[in-house]
């Protein structure tokens, strides 16, 4: 197997691959495990695609929770892979240990993740625990070396910085009249980044995942 049999394994499912790495014996990953696949959605086609599915449709809970599990156990079956999910816990997996391991994602300077192409909107709907030792890309550079970091003044709480997430002031202020921006259009240092701009979500995306966060 290789990375293109696995980019096309996922692409119908508009997902695509974000980062991999080679897990050694402490990194919390299944027995066996050859490599770790991160999985996040492929903008902008995604949305589209979830929307008409029938997790999306049916009005229960936890319609992408429940899309991400079924899509990702469909695609891991013929590759002999164990799907991993982001949710489900307590005990949560360490998705953001896995993530910066990867070589394409880094932290950022508002603690927040940043991948080198998707910038702060990265997100994961999953991964897949591979038993072969595949090849990977060679790791690159944080995108932030090179970026003026218009994400550090965009919060208007200053909620996040290098060292700290203040999530109690973030959701104080999405309570009050002036939050209605971020809870319609998504979190304001997000959208500040300028690696983002080709994978900004639209408005009722980004409000679906804001209801997620702070309902």
């Amino acid at each position: 197997m290789d990375y293109e049999t696995l980019q096309n394994a996922v692409r119908p499912h508009h997902l695509t691959i974000v980062g991999a790495f080679h897990p050694k014996p402490d990194d919390t990953t299944p027995d066996g495990t050859g490599t770790l696949v991160l999985l996040a959605p492929a903008e902008p086609t995604f949305w589209p695609h979830f929307t008409a599915s029938p997790e999306y449709l049916d009005g229960a809970p936890d319609p992408m929770n429940r899309w991400s599990t079924r899509t990702l156990t469909t695609i891991a079956k013929p590759l002999d892979a164990t799907p991993l999910f982001p949710f489900g816990g307590p005990p949560y997996l360490p998705f953001i240990s896995w993530a910066t391991k990867s070589g394409s994602i880094h932290a950022s300077p508002i603690s927040l993740l940043v991948h080198n192409d998707q910038g702060l909107m990265i997100s994961f709907r999953g991964a897949l625990a591979l038993r072969e030792k595949i090849p990977l890309t060679p790791p690159r550079l944080t995108p932030c070396l090179l970026c003026a970091a218009p994400c550090e003044t965009a919060c208007p709480v200053d909620a996040l910085s290098e060292d700290a997430y203040d999530t109690a002031a973030c959701h104080s202020f999405l309570d009050t009249p002036a939050g209605a921006d971020c809870m319609t259009k998504g979190c304001k240092a997000r959208r500040a980044c300028p690696v983002s701009q080709d994978f900004a979500r639209n408005t009722e995306q980004s409000a679906f995942h804001m209801r997620s966060f702070h309902p």
